[in-house]
């Protein structure tokens, strides 16, 4: 019975929170169900991550010019200026990720921390005109490839800047230091990934959690899925011990189903970066300076309260920039 009305509330209560007081409709149940609607897969573990060479200080990212752009005057020939002629910003993202990126029933529109982050992007291009970014919703293992075959211009998308996947594409400057974590049952013993030997921890594919886990707790039993949200579907209905994800997705969840708590200290870093295509560096200077000017004018602290004040109101400063040279 507890399961069963945990499983009721993982719709409701993210309805609440995220929207005021109404009634849903069949078009909004129907929005949700879709978010929510992947298969669990087979439980089989996960292959052994490969070792990384070490890259240095792993978030530095190119320098912005030292003047940026004004709105819809992009530079002749850059990257931008083929975004503003195309008329709207491609960007990849979650849609089931609560506070960060969401796709509220009420109103069947992606809401959160990334997708305000995503927006300014997109206005410090257009200039705030409608229509001006468009999201793509994608899984975990999706965001490198559609950032590499031109799918999408860029990823916000809790992407946690790592050596490997610098290989593979550019990364911004850091806006949002996150940190692996626990979420299980309000009733588990579970206090931290010691206690995992043995036990089914819910990640999902291609993500860096996956990774950490099979070094921190080798003896447990990864149970992979596609979808963010299937880790709390396995979790409500038994068929995992835990989660493991960032604390940022996990305070979500938790919000989300309040038989759940999250446990222990955070045992790995993730920060995270937009991802973009290497093929572009005059765009991940673009997006840097728009970064840097969200830090500095008071917007990157306002978007952190208006979504993680909820959860977090100690508002924390914005993670500090590093570049390369």
């Amino acid at each position: 019975m507890r399961r069963a009305i945990a499983s009721l509330l993982l719709v409701g209560l993210a309805g609440a929170l995220l929207a005021a007081c109404g009634s849903t409709s069949d078009h909004a149940e129907r929005l949700t169900l879709a978010a929510l609607g992947t298969k669990l897969p087979s439980t089989s573990p996960a292959p052994p991550p490969s070792p990384e060479a070490p890259c240095g200080d792993v978030t530095a990212s190119l320098r912005p010019d030292a003047v940026m752009p004004a709105p819809g005057a992009m530079p002749a020939g850059s990257f931008m200026a083929r975004i503003e002629r195309r008329g709207y910003l491609v960007a990849g993202v979650d849609q089931n990720t609560l506070l960060f990126a969401y796709l509220n029933p009420q109103n069947g529109q992606l809401e959160g921390f990334e997708i305000d982050i995503l927006r300014d992007l997109a206005n410090a291009i257009f200039g705030n005109k409608p229509g001006d970014i468009r999201f793509k919703a994608i899984t975990t293992a999706e965001r490198i490839p559609a950032v590499q075959n031109g799918t999408v211009d860029v990823v916000a998308d809790a992407v946690t800047i790592t050596c490997d996947r610098r290989k593979q594409v550019d990364f911004s400057t850091v806006y949002y230091d996150a940190g692996q974590k626990l979420l299980v049952p309000a009733n588990s013993p579970i206090r931290s990934y010691r206690d995992l030997s043995g036990k089914r921890v819910c990640a999902t594919i291609g993500s860096t959690s996956i990774k950490t886990l099979t070094e921190k707790a080798p003896r447990s039993i990864p149970y992979p899925v596609q979808q963010r949200t299937d880790c709390l579907v396995a979790l409500q209905q038994g068929l995992v011990d835990a989660v493991t994800s960032d604390d940022s997705i996990l305070l979500g969840f938790k919000a989300q189903d309040p038989y759940t708590k999250i446990v222990g200290t955070s045992f790995a870093a993730e920060p995270y970066g937009m991802a973009i295509s290497k093929a572009h560096p005059d765009f991940v200077r673009f997006v840097n300076g728009v970064l840097a000017a969200m830090r500095a004018d008071g917007t990157w602290r306002a978007i952190y309260s208006r979504w993680l004040g909820k959860v977090s109101p100690a508002i924390p400063a914005p993670p500090t920039a590093h570049y390369l040279g």
